[in-house]
């Protein structure tokens, strides 16, 4: 059974950078496009970005786009998203999530078939 554990989260200011993580267990990470999502408190979950399998081509929001960078390593099971200049609409739960195809970059929730527990990001202002 695949399962998916982020960390990484926790309070940051605004303009700050943080790095979350994703590990996954009971599957090969190479096999699968993998993305990252969001919920903030009192809204719906959102798209941030994605990456296919092998790392080539990525897709981010346009909310994030020129601040966060999703990448991934293979060897490590892992998938990282890099948020820079973060601000703080940037709260929320992020998640990551197992595509079922190799190449594919969302945005729709309904194609990734595994979820993590999420882990929170909070910015101050």
């Amino acid at each position: 059974q695949v399962q998916l554990v982020e960390s990484g989260g926790r309070l940051v200011q605004a303009g700050g950078s943080l790095r979350l993580s994703c590990v996954l267990s009971g599957g090969t990470l190479s096999s699968y496009a993998m993305g990252w999502f969001r919920q903030a408190s009192g809204k719906e979950r959102e798209f941030v970005a994605s990456i296919i399998w092998s790392g080539t081509r990525t897709r981010e929001a346009d909310s994030v786009k020129g601040r966060f960078i999703i990448s991934r390593d293979n060897d490590k099971n892992t998938v990282y998203l890099q948020m820079n200049n973060l601000r703080p609409d940037d709260t929320a739960v992020y998640y990551c999530a197992e595509h079922r195809h190799p190449y594919g970059l969302g945005p729709s929730q309904g194609d990734f078939d595994y979820w993590g527990q999420g882990t929170q990001v909070t910015v101050s202002s």
